[in-house]
């Protein structure tokens, strides 16, 4: 029972690894190469902010379709 928690939490993990490094690489990018790449910044803060009330990120759907099984696969396995 304890290894299925653990292995539920593997999903959203990816997904806090993948937002931090795009956060991170596009402020490296703006402050190195153009402030335009803030931009994208802004896109992945407001990508956040939606999905903590829609459950929702369009880095799931990418997951997905790579055959990462999500959380509520997990429950069953």
């Amino acid at each position: 029972m304890r290894t299925r928690i653990l292995v539920g939490l593997i999903f959203p993990l990816r997904f806090w690894a993948v937002r931090g490094f795009f956060v991170l690489v596009s402020l490296a990018l703006g402050h190195w190469v153009s402030d335009y790449w803030y931009l994208f910044t802004a896109f992945v803060g407001l990508n956040l902010f939606k999905s903590g009330f829609t459950n929702w990120c369009p880095i799931m759907t990418f997951f997905r379709k790579l055959g990462v099984r999500g959380e509520e696969q997990l429950k069953y396995a």
